[in-house]
């Protein structure tokens, strides 16, 4: 669902994007001043794509971690109900032992469970991260593209 989303919203700025350039509300002057907004248009698209990309990753690694975190969870709770399970059958005499030993095996199972979802956790922290470090690029490229097509229609304006 949010890949669909992701790359709906991407063919919306794709779209938006050229439908402005098709209709400008004036004219290009000239076409240092076209090729300029050509430029413009095509690193937003190209923002626009990187983003969706890393929108899509973080939302891959969310269901990905959610579904580590849950088949952690369940885990742990099948060994607690086998030791439970195990001081209910075991003799009078043997309660007490059985039930320490219960405890450790659900002591364990909690840890190992606790392990896994902090993995999963900071798996979905270091995709966030290099999400946003991708993002932040391509901000910083489509700014890169502008000021260059600015540049460019001021050369040409100082002829």
């Amino acid at each position: 669902m949010n890949k669909v989303l992701a790359t709906l919203i991407a063919g919306l700025f794709a779209t938006s994007v050229y439908a402005q350039t098709a209709t400008p509300a004036m004219a290009p002057a000239t076409k240092v001043e076209a090729k300029a907004n050509e430029k413009i248009v095509k690193a937003e698209v190209a923002e626009a794509k990187v983003d969706a990309k890393a929108d899509e990753k973080m939302s891959k690694a969310h269901a990905k971690a959610g579904e580590k975190k849950a088949k952690a969870t369940a885990k742990a709770a099948d060994k607690k109900a086998d030791a439970a399970a195990d001081v209910a059958k075991a003799d009078p005499a043997d309660k007490m032992k059985a039930g320490a030993k219960a405890d450790e095996k659900m002591a364990k199972a909690d840890l190992k469970a606790e392990k896994t979802v902090a993995k999963a956790d900071a798996k979905v922290e270091k995709v966030a991260a290099e999400a946003k470090k991708d993002k932040t690029i391509a901000a910083a490229k489509t700014t890169e593209k502008k000021a260059e097509a600015a540049a460019d229609v001021k050369k040409d304006a100082a002829k």
